[in-house]
């Protein structure tokens, strides 16, 4: 019987002859991320095992991204401790100002391969299966297991394969794409599995919206969300990475938990409404929705495509005087690029907050906290109660497209009512 992709890169770190779903493996680790989060408490964790060092400081990475820079004598310590411990250890640090949200920065510094096992201690390290690698989010005592052995328990997933086909209306993203699969599936369908996305439509997907679909396959309930690596995947590492990989794809008789298919050319644009990412509705049932704060940026909708979707929207426009837009990049290079088009200058004129690479808001830390009351839409991943701030707040989830033009006209509009091409 054949294997799943997940399956085969799966088996391929393990010292086991075969596996099925259901089985639990113990799996080698290429590279064991974590940040200023979860890495204390994971440091804390492996000295209670006794060790003393990681297993490897060449497949180690620390990135500080969730209060960056720091925002009280609290989390400045978290940064200091995450700080000296990885110099002290030799691993890979990603300092502020050379860095930025985690998983962008490492698909962008090339540590993340097609092939390859990623433990993150964060529930979004899923974002790597954009890239064809199986990248899961631990716990912070699993992720203390992963730095001093270099491995983990893993339950073998099934595999939902999820179909996308046709061509892409206007104003249509890869976000709208993951918003459809979570409406399908609920937000616990992906349990116990990985999400496959293949077709003609996956192909057609860039890879910062593969990175956004990728990002919010946990929203599902799954472990990880994988797209096969073709020719996209080639281009991107050209040039970044010196790591060896090799393309995998499922095989043709490959065993599938279930399947969805989700036809583009019926998908408009989507808004996940208050405070489910699985109650998500077509943006023209949430037209007329007062907004008073706009997010643009995380580690799903950062990326420099989410920019310039937002700047083309905000060229010669302002943004709304009853609202506020926040404009987070998701790394330095990301920030970078903006800047050398002239995209910050666009945000700025138009009166946005452009802020720092960082979580910011996102979860709730800095940068951007909801009084009661408030509603924002965001291009984040998860509009739970009390997510960004207080628990009488209300998030609502969009593409970029949708939520700068919420920040022009002070409330939910679909973009095409705006007169900008997609």
């Amino acid at each position: 019987m054949g294997r799943t992709l997940a399956e085969k890169i799966l088996l391929a770190h393990t010292d086991a002859d075969t596996l099925a779903p259901g089985d639990v493996v113990m799996v080698r680790c290429d590279v064991v991320m974590t940040n200023d989060i979860s890495g204390p408490m994971a440091f804390r964790a492996m000295e209670r095992m006794g060790a003393a060092r990681v297993f490897d400081p060449g497949k180690v990475v620390i990135v500080p991204d969730h209060f960056v820079p720091a925002k009280d004598e609290r989390s400045a310590a978290l940064q200091k401790l995450l700080r000296d411990w990885a110099h002290e250890q030799g691993v890979a640090y990603y300092e502020q100002g050379r860095g930025g949200i985690e998983h962008q920065v490492l698909v962008e510094e090339g540590w993340v391969v097609p092939g390859s096992v990623i433990a993150g201690g964060d529930s979004h390290t899923c974002t790597y299966g954009a890239l064809g690698s199986f990248g899961t989010g631990l716990g912070s005592t699993d992720i203390a297991a992963c730095l001093a052995s270099g491995a983990f328990w893993q339950a073998v997933p099934t595999t939902i394969q999820v179909e996308l086909t046709g061509t892409r209306r206007p104003f249509v993203t890869g976000k709208d794409v993951i918003l459809a699969v979570i409406g399908e599936l609920g937000v616990s369908g992906g349990l116990g599995s990985v999400l496959e996305f293949v077709g003609d439509g996956a192909e057609g997907l860039s890879l910062d919206e593969r990175l956004a679909v990728a990002n919010m396959a946990v929203e599902a309930g799954a472990e990880t969300g994988l797209f096969p690596a073709d020719a996209a995947v080639a281009a991107y590492l050209d040039g970044r990475t010196t790591r060896p990989w090799a393309a995998e794809h499922s095989d043709a008789d490959a065993q599938y938990e279930g399947s969805v298919l989700i036809d583009l050319e019926s998908v408009p644009p989507l808004v996940a409404l208050p405070h489910s990412p699985g109650n998500v509705v077509p943006v023209s049932e949430a037209k007329g929705r007062a907004i008073d704060q706009v997010y643009i940026g995380n580690c799903a909708n950062g990326t420099i495509t989410d920019l310039r979707q937002a700047a083309e929207m905000l060229r010669g426009r302002t943004v709304h005087r009853r609202t506020r837009l926040i404009v987070v990049p998701a790394s330095q290079r990301v920030y970078r690029q903006a800047l050398a088009e002239g995209l910050l200058d666009v945000f700025a004129a138009a009166g946005a907050l452009v802020s720092a690479p960082s979580c910011g808001a996102c979860f709730g830390g800095s940068g951007g906290i909801l009084a009661a009351g408030e509603a924002a839409i965001t291009t984040t991943n998860r509009n739970f109660r009390g997510r960004m701030g207080a628990g009488e707040s209300s998030v609502h989830l969009a593409n970029a497209w949708v939520a700068a033009a919420a920040a022009v006209a002070g409330e939910i509009v679909d973009p095409a009512d705006l007169g900008v091409a997609s």
